[in-house]
């Protein structure tokens, strides 16, 4: 099960979440959660260091 790299929660099937490469290095796939991407928490990148809402 994805982990949320805003919040570290679980991601669930029926949870309206969000999936995407790593804006700046494309080797990671950021997932987050509805909760993160409703309030803009951020999140960083493992790989690379870059950080987003």
């Amino acid at each position: 099960m994805p982990t949320c790299l805003g919040c570290g929660a679980k991601i669930t099937p029926d949870e309206k979440w969000a999936k995407f490469e790593c804006p700046n290095c494309g080797q990671i796939t950021i997932w987050r959660c509805e909760k993160c991407r409703i309030f803009g928490r951020e999140y960083k990148c493992p790989k690379c260091g870059f950080v987003g809402p």
